[in-house]
């Protein structure tokens, strides 16, 4: 195999591969294809150039694998090609996505960090040889059927609930700033995501309040091939908590999937968000499987 530097206009065709890649073996490997513009331009945010901490390997077949290094400051991706799954090709690629991610990494942090699904058997063993330990439950997986009905989103009077356009940067990095503890910007929102490939504004939904400000969002993938949608992320700014202000985005976005031939919808949550999984639940989604956080000591 061969590793090669990413551009960032090879993101739609790994998508289209990844897809197809889901398509061919199913979901317990992958995770969705929104997941890879999510995690390379929302997850890095241009902290170091793409070319650094996004690696693909090709081999006489193609696409072999990706990698996405650093996130959170500690924890790797790799998604390998499912001719590759649980065999020493793609044990070679998690040690070294492992390896170059402990390199960068704070020399504080004590781990290096990554994540499987809990019907993933192959990657499973595969970090058990590669000296990696299971240390916690890192996400519910829950699934929404769109063949059942979904409600017409309902706001209070004076909010609107649309699509985004690039003049909602600023409103957005405020947002995520106030919902997640983030630091966006509105040009390093604008330029890290709104700008990137992959990047369409119908998919990010947002509910703007009477003042103006964004008051929540919720960006609904869509694989195609597949007819899979998906959340990644969904917020609320504070001051607008408990107007059922994300449910009504969802809403909006799952009425658009299913309107586009899109057959369900998948939204992750972290295990110990309660609040998020009773808002999933009310909206009918149900837990699917889980991801287990695997970690191996640096040094």
């Amino acid at each position: 195999m061969r590793v090669r530097v990413f551009r960032h206009e090879d993101l739609p065709s790994l998508r289209s591969v990844m897809a197809g890649w889901i398509g061919q073996a199913g979901r317990c490997g992958y995770d969705h294809v929104g997941e890879l513009p999510h995690r390379v331009y929302d997850n890095l945010r241009d902290r170091r150039p793409a070319a650094e901490l996004v690696r693909l390997w090709e081999d006489g077949d193609g696409l072999a694998g990706i990698a996405i290094l650093l996130r959170f400051g500690c924890a790797f991706d790799v998604f390998a090609a499912p001719r590759l799954r649980g065999g020493p090709r793609e044990l070679d690629m998690l040690e070294e996505a492992a390896g170059a991610t402990a390199r960068m990494m704070d020399p504080g942090e004590p781990y290096v960090l990554t994540d499987v699904f809990d019907c993933d058997a192959a990657r499973i063993g595969l970090l058990g040889r590669a000296g990696f330990e299971r240390f916690r439950v890192w996400d519910h997986v829950n699934e929404r059927d769109l063949r059942d009905p979904v409600p017409e989103p309902g706001v209070p009077a004076g909010f609107v609930v649309r699509h985004a356009v690039a003049e909602d940067a600023h409103g957005l990095a405020e947002a995520r700033n106030a919902a997640f503890g983030d630091d966006w910007t509105g040009p390093l929102y604008r330029a890290a995501v709104m700008e990137r490939p992959g990047y369409d504004p119908a998919d990010e939904i947002v509910v703007q309040a009477p003042d103006g400000r964004i008051a929540a969002f919720a960006v609904g993938w869509i694989d195609e091939r597949n007819a899979i949608g998906h959340f990644e992320p969904v917020g609320t700014h504070p001051a607008f908590w408990r107007r059922g202000l994300a449910r009504a985005a969802m809403l909006h976005a799952m009425r658009r999937m299913r309107a586009l031939g899109v057959g369900v919808v998948t939204v992750n949550h972290d295990a110990t968000n309660v609040a998020a999984r009773e808002l999933y639940r009310s909206l009918g989604f149900v837990r699917r499987h889980e991801t287990f956080g695997f970690r191996r000591p640096v040094g």
